[in-house]
């Protein structure tokens, strides 16, 4: 009898350790998947970005400096594909050059007027706003993944299965204030 008891809840402690241990799998793979959300509409913005500058180059020849910096923003973005912290470097860059960009562009209105530019233009402030949602559901789904591998006993669990197995996820985030605004594309 003794033997069955300790059976059972041998069984029940196995039960509540492997669902544990689902439901914590379950939310690294959603913050994998909401990073991801965020990697395709960065992506996204920086695919546009080649053709806004050829299209602002004809106009502007001799602001070649802030083409090449937006050019240099874009690729730093490709070789941080995969990392949280390079891409937001690289984010917080791109985005520091677009603003220069559109500020050039002010200055040019014929610029303005071209169907192009101003197609480009709604995709880009469509693809601002997908990647602010992106990155705050991003955020929101890092932070229920965090909480959840430090409560108890959800800590216990991690620490049985390692420290490799579950890390905690690291925020997106950008460092001042004025980085965090989007960028600005109407005229």
């Amino acid at each position: 009898m003794w033997i069955a008891i300790i059976l059972i809840v041998l069984v029940i402690l196995i039960l509540f350790i492997v669902g544990i241990y689902n439901k914590l799998v379950s939310l690294k793979m959603r913050v994998q998947n909401a990073w991801a959300q965020i990697d395709t509409q960065l992506k996204r913005r920086f695919d546009l970005i080649p053709n806004l500058v050829e299209t602002i180059k004809g106009y502007t020849k001799h602001e070649e400096g802030t083409l090449t910096k937006v050019i240099e923003a874009r690729n730093k973005y490709v070789e941080a594909s995969g990392n949280v912290e390079a891409s937001a470097e690289a984010e917080k860059s791109l985005a520091g050059s677009l603003k220069q960009l559109f500020a050039l562009a002010e200055s040019y209105p014929d610029l303005k007027a071209n169907e192009n530019f101003k197609e480009l233009q709604i995709e880009l402030t469509g693809t601002e706003d997908k990647i602010a949602y992106s990155r705050q559901f991003y955020n929101d789904t890092v932070t229920m993944y965090n909480e959840a591998l430090m409560v108890f006993p959800n800590n216990i669990v991690v620490s049985l299965f390692g420290q490799g197995k579950f890390e905690p996820a690291k925020f997106f985030e950008i460092e001042n204030a004025e980085e965090r605004k989007n960028v600005k594309v109407q005229f």
